[in-house]
């Protein structure tokens, strides 16, 4: 790995944890719905030993492979598209969602999980994907994945609202576990 592309993740981490989770810890100001004035966010960074060109912004925005960030349509803002852990509003309109979706666990969940359901715990929604892959890399993160499918047609047949964010990530505020299905 380049040292550029080291910079380049490092960027991406802390733009995920200050945009998600913790804004405020570090002093910057961010809107009702997510957005974060770009300008404020390149001086916090450089007043917090985190020194970040627009340049690199950019490259992170458009280089993000799961697409975590977006600039407003005047591109003088920033926000995550989904994840928050912080009361946001992402203005998110209903869709109409695939006839399944998957979502990626670790093993030591699965019990849990087919107990309980599929719980958003403290983000605003339950993260679900349209393909195993996606699935399987989030399950991987932290041990041997466990790759769930998910009814969402009868979800949603049911009185379940689904979003869709801008990064193509779907979600919904809880899945029971009748929903529920391990893919084997």
């Amino acid at each position: 790995m380049t040292k550029h592309t080291n910079k380049l993740i490092k960027i991406s981490k802390f733009l995920s944890k200050y945009l998600r989770h913790t804004p405020f810890e570090i002093g910057l100001n961010i809107d009702n719905q997510g957005w974060v004035n770009i300008d404020e966010l390149l001086f916090i960074c450089e007043k917090n030993d985190f020194p970040i060109t627009k340049l690199e912004l950019i490259e992170v925005v458009k280089s993000n492979e799961k697409k975590r960030f977006s600039f407003d349509e005047t591109g003088t803002k920033i926000r995550a598209n989904q994840g928050h852990s912080i009361k946001i509003d992402l203005n998110l309109i209903p869709k109409t969602p695939p006839l399944i979706l998957y979502h990626g666990t670790t093993r030591q969940f699965v019990n849990s999980i087919l107990d309980q359901g599929l719980l958003k715990m403290s983000r605003h929604h339950v993260h679900l994907s349209t393909d195993l892959e996606t699935a399987k890399k989030v399950g991987q993160r932290k041990g041997e994945p466990i790759i769930l499918i998910i009814n969402s047609q009868l979800m949603q047949k049911n009185g379940f609202i689904f979003y869709c964010s801008d990064n193509e990530v779907w979600l919904v505020d809880f899945v029971p576990r009748e929903y529920l299905t391990i893919f084997s």
